[in-house]
């Protein structure tokens, strides 16, 4: 299946795991960067746009370089704390940005799904919540930080517990139970694969969608956006 779209340069800054990734299934149309091959503004600007997966430590110097560059771009990098200007930034250069920490499509899907069981469990009698997660043995934070979002989407309290088990990418279950019955609900990501898929994707809608408004959006606004296309 192809990714890119012809005639479109991706710049790829962050070549690991997941920009490694986002590269293979760019083919010839990705242009990496890495520590070897480090990005400068005019090289952002033969491309089309940027699809960045830096750490948070590398993250300030990239993103001046973004802006002043003047393109879109998808933003994968987490433990970094965003200026509070940069909306403002990101609109004064007429580009849109958009940031996740989980770019799977899966996951935005079942966020839809919990939100309608957190609603729909008001209807049942004194229903019990139950978020399970698993990952695999060197991921250090516990519970993941998909378990809590998944609390945050039900928004209701819940029991979460975790598990380290091997290379597990990632397993996340929901239990809502009640005296008579249980309703079960899983995620489980095969492949870090999953994460650059969805980076990809993102890119390609706000290349074909130029004219969304100028900003800084969270990944799962522009995934609900394409989501009520559908319906």
């Amino acid at each position: 299946m192809k990714r890119s779209i012809d005639n479109v340069k991706y710049s790829v800054v962050g070549t690991g795991k997941t920009g490694g990734t986002v590269v293979s299934l760019l083919g010839e149309n990705a242009v990496p960067f890495d520590e070897f091959n480090k990005p400068t503004v005019q090289k952002l600007k033969e491309t089309d746009i940027a699809i960045v997966f830096v750490p948070g430590s590398a993250a300030e110097q990239v993103l001046d370089q973004v802006l002043d560059a003047g393109i879109p771009a998808v933003w994968g990098t987490t433990g970094y704390d965003w200026p509070d200007d940069l909306p403002d930034r990101v609109k004064e250069v007429d580009q849109r940005w958009v940031i996740g920490s989980n770019f799977s499509l899966g996951m935005n899907l079942v966020r839809k799904a919990i939100n309608i069981l957190g609603k729909g469990s008001d209807m049942l009698v004194n229903p019990k919540f139950h978020i399970h997660e698993v990952h695999h043995t060197k991921k250090q934070d516990a519970p993941s930080g998909t378990a809590l979002s998944w609390q945050e989407w039900l928004r209701k309290e819940a029991l979460i517990s975790s598990d380290r088990q091997g290379d597990v990418v990632g397993i996340h279950n929901l239990h809502i139970k009640t005296a008579e019955e249980s309703i079960y609900l899983k995620h489980e990501a095969h492949s870090r694969q999953v994460f650059a898929e969805g980076a990809v994707w993102t890119a390609n809608y706000l290349l074909k969608n130029r004219f969304i408004e100028p900003g800084v959006y969270p990944f799962s606004d522009i995934f609900d956006r394409a989501f009520s296309e559908l319906i």
